[in-house]
């Protein structure tokens, strides 16, 4: 299944999705496949201020706990607060219900310099 197109993507393998201002993050479903069942989430807080690269929680899995990064620069406006009763949302959904944060980006047009679907796909799906 390809990766949904209208998102970027990281090497990392966290999505973002810019809505003007506003950036929903979350992992791929690559990841996702990797990890298998992911049982637990855990976020920083809104209000954290955050640069490119820095780590804004993890995820853990039956697998392996994984660090999650910033895939662009700003502050957390919301976390996903559906994940602390349901973590296995990101398992079923990663790129709807499953989201991690969302943040005021910093500068939204960073993400064009993320990696487009296409590009995702050919490095981790091939």
């Amino acid at each position: 299944m390809p990766s949904p197109a209208d998102l970027r993507y990281t090497d990392t393998h966290e999505w973002v999705r810019v809505d003007k201002d506003i950036a929903t993050i979350g992992v791929t479903q690559f990841a996702v496949d990797e990890l298998t069942d992911i049982t637990y989430v855990q976020m920083k807080k809104v209000g954290t201020t955050l640069a490119k690269g820095d780590q804004i929680g993890e995820v853990e899995s039956v697998k392996a706990t994984s660090d999650i990064y910033a895939p662009i620069a700003g502050e957390i406006v919301e976390v996903n607060k559906a994940l602390d009763d349901n973590a296995s949302a990101v398992n079923e959904a990663p790129y709807a219900a499953g989201w991690l944060v969302r943040i005021k980006a910093a500068n939204p047009a960073d993400a064009n310099d993320l990696m487009d679907a296409a590009a995702y796909d050919k490095k981790y799906a091939g």
